[in-house]
């Protein structure tokens, strides 16, 4: 389905009755509706970074709903798309943690390219209505995912930021991953704990520590 060890990894779950009423079911949404990420998009997070490639993993909840944003990444807009505030946010505080300057694209893909897996829960959205397709199974697929990711032998760092990702943390059971976490980037919690919460310098310290090479968290 995805072209590469997913494929395998997830095998069973594909095959499963609520994923292939799923398919169906989105399939449908497509026809009717203006619906985000394009089609095309919509498992870019899996084609970006396959399952053995994954070092970190950054959980969001449902795609950005304006037109034009969704690119199938999590907190990533496409190139030339103005950056939403909890972006925003995740680039002041990676300019304070790392120092890196406030990049004018949002687009997120380099992270992807070199480990981090940016994975929506939901992976479809009709426009300008966020969390229309959570009805749709989108997330017994995705908490299987997580699990999945969970059960690998190499650490991996799950960030999860806001009480809805840090609620996936009972799939994150594996002594060997650590998991970072933080209220979400958002403009009404971002001052109560994601501001100084250093999330990219602990992940590369964790990484460095396991002798796997950090991610190049800066934006071109």
């Amino acid at each position: 389905m995805l072209n590469k060890k997913w494929d395998v990894v997830l095998a069973s779950e594909f095959s499963k009755p609520y994923f292939k009423k799923l398919v169906s079911d989105i399939r449908d949404e497509y026809k009717m509706h203006t619906v985000y990420p394009n089609a095309d998009d919509v498992f870019n997070a899996f084609k970006y970074t396959d399952y053995d490639e994954i070092k970190v993993v950054i959980l969001g909840q449902d795609p950005y709903h304006g037109e034009g944003e969704a690119m199938g990444l999590s907190f990533s807009v496409n190139d030339g798309i103005r950056k939403p505030p909890s972006l925003l946010n995740i680039y002041k505080e990676l300019h304070d943690d790392l120092g890196y300057p406030i990049a004018e694209s949002g687009n997120l893909s380099k992270w992807a390219k070199q480990g981090v897996f940016l994975l929506n829960s939901i992976l479809t959205v009709e426009k300008d209505s966020p969390l229309s397709h959570k009805k749709y199974g989108w997330e017994l697929f995705t908490d299987a995912v997580i699990q999945k990711i969970n059960e690998r032998a190499v650490p991996v760092v799950f960030i999860l930021w806001g009480s809805y990702a840090r609620s996936k943390k009972k799939f994150i059971t594996n002594p060997n991953h650590l998991i970072i976490e933080s209220v979400h980037p958002s403009p009404f919690s971002c001052y109560n704990g994601f501001f100084g919460s250093k999330p990219f310098s602990k992940a590369n310290e964790f990484l460095i520590s396991k002798k796997i090479s950090p991610i190049d968290f800066s934006i071109d």
